[in-house]
């Protein structure tokens, strides 16, 4: 029998109705596709994979799984997606004409498993209910000159099939918690904004965040093995915006969060009525009648960011999240995405950009070293020593994002000799002082400033952002000056200098450098390797005094025309 790509079927019997594929044991059907005869034609099996079906003891227990309902747009990824869970596959065949799908297993156990789960639970794919059952035929063969090497995605959904099973074997197996570090994150990323991105997978039942090793970090638990499985094939390595915001995610050896406050830093959605973990929020809406947890989100107002993902994909064909392929670096992102990136829009309210800076050294702080301090993670428009208080200050920043790298990298860093705090203010922006008005230079506005890093469109610093670090890195260095006129002039600003070196290119060509000259990277074009001296790493002591050296050092004048530029290095030496 062959099954026409119209749906038309010839041959001389038609197996089992309803209950399994219209298929006969001389028939021919491809991976993916569906073929139809060509009487003109004898190369037909060019484009179609053999399949050899045995039919003995229909209904039987079987390793081979038969797939009804399955969508249209379907893929093999998504239907061995299925199967992971329960063990080995070792097969697969998409029949999208009809519909249907076959999934074979290594055995009958882990096939009766498979069966028996979602004889109690429905499987899903891409929102539609499907139907699990054993198949009548016992496995699928296939001949050597027509495998799975003539369907690419049948191939490639094998392979890394097996490789999750190597890799699960050495992480024990999968779990309903799942473990997510977002990498690069240039643009802040929330509790809401997981969820929004994490639920398209399936439904998502609690969620904890924090931070270790100045990362973000995130615990997502799933009602199952299978969605937490299909949530980590699909997001782990995406990038949540635009070559940043990386999904890193593996198994956590948790098997069950306990969530104590439905906040912006932890969430179970089963239960709604947990109290917030602030007393005077609880209180407030205790007050209003609802329960603590069912705010339609309290916490956006300071942090929740629309998806981008969400709004990426909200009018896609597909009506949601696909399982697999997921174009996210290339998406153009909506109004609701570049608002979730920081990029304000005509007519848009702008969210809080004023960072409130405590425990500062009040004999050592002054507006222009936290602007220079806080201009490493975003442009600083405006700075604030608070008259009566003078440990405290308000930094402006031109974006929200940036506050968000502020906080991330600079909150409890030690500073001067004490451990400084950054957290979001109350206030929207900071008031310069009326005319007349003594202030004793305690305030002062730099929006424009040319010290700006970030003031290009999609500047290129923003892919040199790092944490503070004893290593700083210097560019915009000029020719005359050398090695030893450069340590001098940090041993001067009070830096105990470890190590130095120029950074060694290949001429002529460079790239990835940073907007101001400077870059991470060793480029090659050419054999010859010349030193480039506007470029340069200089370790320090420790990370504190680095800070104060950057402070110091950046803008340096190191000639008539040459000013210094610092930033901290991902790098040592």
């Amino acid at each position: 029998m062959r099954i026409g790509k119209e749906g038309k079927e010839t041959g001389e019997r038609q197996e089992v109705r309803g209950s399994d594929e219209l298929l006969s044991q001389t028939g021919a059907v491809s991976n993916g596709s569906v073929m139809s005869p060509a009487p003109n034609h004898a190369d037909n099996n060019n484009d179609a994979k053999k399949v050899k079906l045995d039919t003995k003891n229909p209904g039987a227990p079987s390793r081979v799984i038969h797939i009804r309902n399955i969508p249209n747009e379907v893929t093999e990824a998504e239907i061995v997606h299925l199967g992971i869970p329960f063990g080995k596959v070792t097969n697969v065949l998409v029949l999208k004409g009809k519909n249907q799908a076959f999934l074979e297993m290594s055995d009958e156990v882990c096939a009766t498993t498979m069966v028996n789960y979602f004889t109690n639970c429905t499987a899903q794919l891409r929102g539609r209910a499907v139907y699990v059952q054993f198949s009548n035929h016992k496995e699928l063969k296939t001949d050597q000159t027509h495998s799975n090497a003539q369907n690419p995605s049948a191939q490639a959904a094998l392979q890394a099939a097996q490789a999750l099973v190597n890799q699960t074997d050495t992480q024990g197996g999968p779990n309903t918690v799942l473990r997510v570090i977002v990498e690069h994150m240039i643009y802040p990323v929330t509790l809401d904004v997981l969820y929004q991105i994490f639920s398209r997978v399936g439904k998502v039942l609690k969620i904890v965040t924090f931070t270790k090793n100045n990362t973000f970090q995130a615990l997502i638990q799933y009602p199952d093995v299978v969605t937490a499985q299909a949530a980590k094939m699909t997001l782990d390595g995406q990038n949540i915006y635009n070559a940043c915001c990386t999904l890193r995610i593996e198994y956590s050896k948790l098997s069950n969060l306990n969530v104590k406050y439905n906040n912006d830093k932890s969430r179970d959605y089963t239960n709604p009525s947990l109290p917030t973990g602030d007393p005077a929020l609880d209180s407030a809406l205790a007050i209003g009648g609802g329960p603590p947890g069912v705010l339609a989100s309290p916490f956006a107002a300071m942090h929740g960011l629309s998806s981008p993902l969400t709004a990426a994909y909200g009018a896609s064909p597909a009506g949601g999240m696909p399982f697999t392929g997921m174009p996210l670096a290339g998406v153009t992102p909506s109004a609701a995405a570049l608002g979730a990136a920081g990029i304000r829009l005509p007519g848009q309210p702008s969210p809080n950009c004023v960072l409130l800076v405590s425990n500062l050294n009040e004999e050592m702080v002054t507006p222009d070293a936290l602007f220079t301090l806080f201009g490493v993670y975003g442009d600083v428009q405006r700075v604030k020593i608070l008259f009566n208080k003078k440990d405290n200050a308000l930094v402006q920043m031109s974006e929200p994002h940036q506050t968000q790298l502020a906080i991330s990298h600079l909150d409890k860093m030690k500073t001067w000799g004490k451990q400084i705090r950054v957290t979001l203010s109350k206030h929207q922006t900071v008031q310069l002082p009326k005319e007349g008005q003594p202030d004793a230079g305690l305030t002062k506005d730099y929006s424009n400033s040319p010290l700006h890093r970030f003031k290009k469109p999609g500047s290129k610093n923003y892919q040199n952002i790092y944490p503070p670090s004893a290593t700083l890195h210097l560019s915009n260095i000029p020719p005359t000056v050398d090695e030893e006129q450069i340590k001098d002039a940090f041993t001067e600003a009070g830096a105990c200098v470890k190590a130095f070196k120029f950074f060694p290119v290949r001429a002529p060509t460079e790239t990835g450098r940073r907007d101001d000259g400077g870059s991470e990277g060793v480029q090659v074009s050419g054999n010859n390797i010349v030193k480039d001296r506007k470029m340069a790493l200089i370790q320090l002591g420790s990370v504190e005094e680095a800070i104060s050296a950057l402070i110091k050092m950046h803008n340096f004048q190191l000639s008539d025309s040459s000013h210094l530029r610092v930033s901290f290095s991902k790098s040592t030496i």
